[in-house]
């Protein structure tokens, strides 16, 4: 089984109606779960950000810490994580999102940027994005780059890949899903 030819997608387990009734939750435990499979998700994730100064991995709470640790190790650089509000131990700064119903906020420390450094964002998946637009904010609030944002899945039918591309981020994913 080669690292380059093996189907990520059949490994990506699909669940009806979680968390409610209409979602098909895309559930990336199955895939990092399989060995083979997770290092060939690593590796498809990186790929196209190596060779370029990349200072840190920013990963998004939660699942985006497994995937973004794990690509930051591939890339030689260190790691941020962007948790929900109150969840970070030191002082931190914070940048709203939009939630189907309401608001939200997420966080990285004060410091875990500094002016310059091209920082790659990893979640696990991107839907509506707004999430990793809070994300791309955060980090150039505190004056960093985003050098580009890699997920392990799109659902491109919620927009989240275009609404980044309108902020200049560079988007890479590795599989595709129809639906919500």
């Amino acid at each position: 089984m080669s690292l380059d030819t093996l189907d990520l997608k059949a490994l990506v387990r699909t669940i009806p109606d979680y968390p409610k009734p209409g979602i098909m939750f895309r559930d990336i435990t199955t895939l990092i779960g399989h060995a083979i499979g997770f290092r060939a998700a690593i590796r498809r994730i990186a790929a196209p950000f190596e060779g370029e100064k990349i200072d840190a991995v920013a990963g998004i709470e939660a699942r985006g810490f497994i995937v973004g640790g794990a690509v930051a190790d591939r890339l030689g650089c260190g790691f941020i994580p962007i948790r929900k509000k109150g969840k970070l131990p030191w002082r931190a700064v914070g940048q709203d999102y939009q939630l189907e119903y309401g608001t939200d906020i997420i966080e990285m420390h004060e410091d875990a940027v500094k002016p310059g450094e091209r920082v790659l964002i990893v979640d696990d998946l991107i839907a509506t994005g707004g999430t990793a637009e809070a994300a791309v904010k955060l980090i150039k609030l505190v004056g960093g780059e985003v050098a580009g944002a890699a997920f392990v899945i799109d659902l491109p039918e919620l927009g989240g890949v275009a609404k980044l591309a309108a902020h200049g981020v560079r988007c890479h994913a590795l599989i595709a899903f129809d639906g919500h």
